[in-house]
Protein backbone atom coordinates (compact mmCIF):
# COMPACT_ATOMS: atom_id res chain seq x y z
CA UNK A 1 0.00 0.00 0.00
CA UNK A 2 1.35 3.32 -1.27
CA UNK A 3 1.02 6.54 1.06
CA UNK A 4 2.41 8.92 -1.19
CA UNK A 5 5.02 9.29 1.41
CA UNK A 6 7.15 11.59 -0.67
CA UNK A 7 10.89 11.13 -1.47
CA UNK A 8 12.92 13.94 -0.32
CA UNK A 9 16.00 15.14 -1.35
CA UNK A 10 17.45 14.03 1.97
CA UNK A 11 16.34 10.52 1.38
CA UNK A 12 18.86 10.41 -1.54
CA UNK A 13 21.66 12.91 0.01
CA UNK A 14 22.18 10.82 3.30
CA UNK A 15 23.84 7.95 1.10
CA UNK A 16 26.24 10.27 -0.68
CA UNK A 17 27.12 12.31 2.61
CA UNK A 18 27.38 8.68 4.62
CA UNK A 19 30.17 7.47 2.03
CA UNK A 20 31.85 10.73 1.83
CA UNK A 21 32.19 10.07 5.72
CA UNK A 22 33.48 6.93 5.28
CA UNK A 23 36.01 7.58 2.28
CA UNK A 24 37.10 10.63 3.55
CA UNK A 25 40.80 10.77 3.66
CA UNK A 26 41.79 14.39 4.75
CA UNK A 27 42.38 13.90 8.85
CA UNK A 28 41.29 17.22 8.92
CA UNK A 29 37.97 17.16 7.14
CA UNK A 30 36.69 13.69 8.72
CA UNK A 31 34.52 14.83 11.68
CA UNK A 32 33.09 17.43 9.59
CA UNK A 33 32.06 14.59 6.59
CA UNK A 34 30.51 12.58 9.64
CA UNK A 35 28.67 15.23 11.53
CA UNK A 36 26.89 16.47 7.79
CA UNK A 37 25.94 12.45 7.30
CA UNK A 38 24.56 12.15 10.88
CA UNK A 39 22.36 15.33 10.19
CA UNK A 40 21.42 13.97 7.16
CA UNK A 41 20.23 10.24 8.55
CA UNK A 42 18.76 12.02 11.42
CA UNK A 43 16.49 13.99 9.18
CA UNK A 44 15.97 10.81 7.16
CA UNK A 45 15.25 8.52 9.83
CA UNK A 46 12.75 11.41 10.79
CA UNK A 47 11.08 11.01 7.77
CA UNK A 48 10.92 7.27 7.94
CA UNK A 49 9.33 6.87 11.42
CA UNK A 50 5.92 7.00 10.02
CA UNK A 51 6.71 5.94 6.70
CA UNK A 52 5.21 2.28 5.62
CA UNK A 53 6.93 -1.36 5.76
CA UNK A 54 7.26 -0.56 2.08
CA UNK A 55 10.59 1.56 3.15
CA UNK A 56 11.70 -1.12 5.94
CA UNK A 57 14.95 -2.06 3.87
CA UNK A 58 15.42 2.02 4.04
CA UNK A 59 14.77 2.12 7.63
CA UNK A 60 17.10 -0.61 8.57
CA UNK A 61 20.24 0.89 6.15
CA UNK A 62 19.62 4.31 7.95
CA UNK A 63 19.76 2.65 10.96
CA UNK A 64 23.09 0.62 9.97
CA UNK A 65 24.56 3.63 8.79
CA UNK A 66 24.19 5.30 11.67
CA UNK A 67 26.01 2.81 14.03
CA UNK A 68 28.79 2.69 11.41
CA UNK A 69 29.14 6.67 11.87
CA UNK A 70 29.39 6.28 15.80
CA UNK A 71 31.67 3.57 15.31
CA UNK A 72 34.04 5.73 13.15
CA UNK A 73 33.60 8.79 15.24
CA UNK A 74 34.95 6.65 18.37
CA UNK A 75 37.28 5.16 16.29
CA UNK A 76 38.99 9.01 15.78
CA UNK A 77 38.18 9.82 19.34
CA UNK A 78 40.15 6.81 20.76
CA UNK A 79 43.13 7.88 18.35
CA UNK A 80 43.06 11.21 19.48
CA UNK A 81 43.55 10.48 23.09
CA UNK A 82 45.66 8.03 22.09
CA UNK A 83 48.21 10.16 20.55
CA UNK A 84 47.79 12.70 23.36
CA UNK A 85 48.83 9.79 26.20
CA UNK A 86 51.75 8.42 23.81
CA UNK A 87 52.95 12.08 23.83
CA UNK A 88 52.82 12.89 27.03
CA UNK A 89 54.60 9.69 27.58
CA UNK A 90 57.20 10.68 25.17
CA UNK A 91 58.17 14.01 26.55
Amino acid sequence: MRTGFPVSPVSKSWKELYRAALFETDKSKVSERIAQAEWALSLRARELFHADMEFFQERQAVDAATHALRALRSTLTRKKSGDRIGRSQAA
